[in-house]
């Protein structure tokens, strides 16, 4: 079969059936994508793939939509392409193999923008959150797509206001690679406000969807398009989310695929924070404040997070006897041994030795009237 049949084919598959179709998706599996459409278009199918087709079987657009997205830039990437994103979307199969009919990998994808996809996933997060974010939400998100992308990781998400645009805005910033998977055709702006920020994604990035050019967006694929961005990153990232939101939804999805899911803490009050804590209470999600916590989450061997330490402090290093002939002395009177032997507890014989230690360090001052602590 020529490369423009399997193209056609697919194009075809993709519109007669909603996503994810998990019985046409086996049937093209077997038959293959040129035999599959012209078994589809004759109606000679097993009943589970009429069931998925027969309403639209007759509806035969592929070239118009092939022409409409070839018009905004767009191209149809299918799996016999070198293109095609192989290992990323492997956890589908895997997960439809088991039984998880939702997670069945998409026929084809549409794209506009000149990202090679195969590339550009090879090291990439998905960051996701609540559309009616706080300015807390909207700044970590940021900070994060800027972080992940100056570190030369593809941010991916679903160009939703709130946390997905801000993730967005913040690898375009960086200078990186972001990806916007929708739930409509990769030539509607939705939203519409965000039609500036798609344009800039599709020049610096990708748009990417399984459904046709014109495809307007609905609730329900807006469910079926999170199983795309929770397969596209190496983990899922939720910054801000409900306690029921699409953004849950995309990191039970990443969970179920045996992806990382990880997430923000935010305040404890904060009803856009409930969703993370929820997550982490259960042990859904690995805590995370920063890129490279992240990047060590997600990365390759050395994308460690750097350790934190505590401030370190000028008694660090003493022995406990010497903390506590130092904690009883006083910066503002001087005390004899004997006074500090029973306020210490220590026997006068170790505080006199003890004592001159301290001295040298720094950390004991002798007077003519007795023992005092240095003023710091």
């Amino acid at each position: 079969m020529s490369a423009d049949e399997v193209r056609l084919a697919r194009a075809y598959l993709l519109r007669v059936a909603e996503p994810p179709a998990p019985a046409l998706f086996a049937f093209v599996e077997r038959a293959g994508p040129v035999v599959a459409a012209a078994r589809v278009r004759a109606g000679d199918v097993p009943a589970a793939v009429r069931d998925e087709t027969s309403a639209r079987c007759e509806h035969d657009l592929a070239e118009g939509d092939l022409a409409r997205a070839d018009a905004v830039g767009a191209r149809l990437v299918v799996p016999e392409d070198p293109e095609w994103p192989g290992w990323p979307l492997l956890c589908l199969a895997n997960a439809s193999g088991r039984g998880l009919r939702w997670a069945t990998p998409p026929l084809a994808l549409w794209v506009r923008g000149s990202a090679s996809l195969d590339d550009v996933l090879t090291r990439s997060v998905a960051v996701v959150g609540a559309r009616s974010a706080t300015s807390y939400g909207e700044h970590v998100a940021t900070e994060f797509g800027y972080g992940l992308a100056e570190q030369s990781f593809t941010v991916v998400s679903g160009a939703a206001h709130g946390i997905d645009g801000a993730a967005h805005r913040g690898a375009l910033a960086a200078g990186g690679n972001t990806i916007a998977v929708m739930a409509c055709g990769v030539d509607v702006p939705y939203p519409a406000s965000h039609s500036a920020l798609l344009a800039r994604i599709a020049r610096d990035g990708a748009i990417v969807s399984e459904y046709p050019p014109s495809a307007t967006p609905a609730k329900y694929r807006f469910l079926v398009r999170n199983r795309l961005i929770a397969a596209m990153g190496a983990g899922t990232v939720v910054v801000e989310a409900g306690v029921r939101s699409g953004a849950r939804n995309t990191a039970a999805s990443a969970a179920a695929l045996g992806k990382v899911v990880l997430a923000v803490p935010g305040p404890v009050e904060s009803a856009m924070s409930r969703g993370c804590h929820e997550l982490l209470r259960t042990g859904a999600a690995t805590l995370v404040s920063t890129v490279p916590e992240v990047l060590e989450a997600v990365g390759q061997v050395g994308d460690l997070a750097p350790t934190t330490t505590s401030p370190k402090r000028p008694t660090d290093g003493l022995g406990d006897q010497a903390i506590r002939v130092h904690d009883a002395l006083s910066v503002r009177t001087a005390r004899g041994p004997d006074q500090i032997a029973t306020e210490s507890g220590v026997p006068l014989d170790r505080v006199r030795a003890l004592l001159p230690e301290l001295e040298l360090t720094g950390l004991a001052h002798h007077t003519e009237e007795g023992w005092r602590r240095p003023r710091t």
